[in-house]
């Protein structure tokens, strides 16, 4: 059974937040608002959206593969995590993307320029101490040499 989600469009310029073509099951934002950046400036960029997740979900915000190329603005908290206490009692508690631009820049209204997804929060975990194994064959060689010859 589908996850109901309150929402308020805080922006009525913006369209109606959707699958991205029926091809994933993340959701595409749009910029609410028109901005111009020059390079190296920083904003938060209203993306006209108020939710009240369910209790026990988060929704992880990242930019679009084509948000740099076609703005050259990087998020500048890489990933953001919006959890259910955010939005729960305020319709003013806007999801905005706080980005840096590399170059100068402007976006429009209803430009796309990240997406989200909401998942279920982490399960609680017990790490378990063990001791490292020295069998080279067990490792993978460490962090970025996977695919290398």
């Amino acid at each position: 059974m589908p996850e109901k989600i309150k929402i308020t469009y805080v922006s009525k310029e913006i369209e109606k937040l959707c699958y991205i073509d029926g091809k994933s099951d993340w959701i595409d934002l749009r910029a609410a608002e028109h901005v111009v950046l020059k390079k190296g400036e920083f904003r938060l960029i209203s993306l006209g959206v108020s939710m009240c997740l369910p209790d026990g979900y988060e929704a992880v915000v990242v930019p679009r593969s084509s948000t740099f190329k076609n703005f050259g603005i990087i998020q500048t908290n890489s990933c953001g995590v919006i959890d259910e206490s955010y939005g729960k009692f305020s319709s003013s508690d806007v999801w905005k993307m706080p980005v840096l631009a590399v170059r100068d820049t402007e976006i429009n209204v209803n430009d796309r320029i990240c997406q989200f997804r909401i998942q279920k929060h982490q399960p609680e975990i017990i790490f378990e101490e063990v001791e490292l194994h020295d069998d080279e064959s067990l490792g993978r060689g460490g962090f970025g040499t996977t695919g290398k010859n």
